[in-house]
């Protein structure tokens, strides 16, 4: 099927009908920029003016997206339990929304073959306008001697109490030039401040500091500092003791003849 072009309205529209009520944002893009600012290795295999949309899930999500679907859905062992809300939310979304498009859909957990991420999700963020990709780059006079550190998304609204979820490529739909590349919010202006905020997410990122670098309009939950505080290998036990998952479910995963002996069979 050839490019089309369309309104970004009636993308965004709908899809922020379907994803806004559960906690998430979207936010369009040309595929044009994202891959401006990559090297080719990274490129999105789209033409320029293809649309894509970057979701984010905001502090909202965790007890309107993803506790009800641990009640209605449950999960499926191995996937981590917030990659599954998130891949039915946006999945349910596309299906619902776009049924005559072709959607290419990447996760940021997913990788390529190669190892590579599918998106890198905070350029994706960057170049929609979304949040600020505060990189190592955009300190002058750096303090810290030729270390690495790596860079990170704040919102404007939020701070750092959100996440970069997924990328929507509309592969057959083309926009124009009604789609104009907004610059996203420099909420850290500041040497200093882009300095403590570096520090802060390399050094101390575990103490959720970095997240309060601009006062947040919302942050997590305590239940959800809770979750994600906790190890990953443990958040199903913990899942469990909420009552959110049946006994079954947070067992691991055994051998036929483990099975057969914790049945009592030998």
């Amino acid at each position: 099927m050839a490019a089309s072009p369309a309104s970004v309205e009636s993308v965004i529209r709908p899809l922020g009908s379907c994803l806004t009520k559960l906690g998430f944002e979207v936010y369009p893009l040309k595929v044009g920029w994202y891959n401006s600012v990559l090297p080719p290795s990274l490129h999105l295999p789209y033409p320029d003016d293809t649309l894509a949309v970057v979701v984010l899930s905001t502090p909202a999500m965790f007890e309107q997206a993803f506790l009800p679907f641990l009640e209605q859905r449950g999960i499926q062992k191995p996937c981590d339990p917030v990659d599954q809300c998130v891949r039915d939310c946006v999945s349910t979304a596309v299906s619902q929304s776009f049924s005559e498009l072709k959607v290419d859909v990447r996760y940021d957990y997913e990788l390529l073959p190669s190892r590579k991420p599918k998106f890198l999700a905070q350029t994706a963020a960057h170049v929609s306008g979304a949040a600020f990709y505060y990189q190592q780059s955009d300190v002058t006079d750096q303090p810290w001697a030729g270390k690495k550190m790596f860079g990170v998304c704040i919102h404007p609204s939020f701070g750092g109490w959100f996440a970069i979820r997924a990328l929507l490529v509309f592969e057959d739909v083309t926009v124009g030039s009604e789609l104009v590349q907004p610059a996203p919010p420099d909420c850290v202006p500041s040497r200093e401040d882009r300095i403590k905020l570096l520090e802060a997410f390399n050094f101390r990122w575990q103490d959720w500091s970095y997240r309060d670098i601009v006062p947040p309009a919302q942050t997590y939950s305590e239940r959800q500092k809770e979750y994600f505080s906790t190890a990953p290998a443990l958040r199903l036990a913990l899942l469990r003791t909420w009552g959110l998952l049946p006994e079954e479910e947070v067992q691991p995963d055994l051998s036929p003849d483990e099975q057969s002996q914790a049945n009592g069979h030998g």
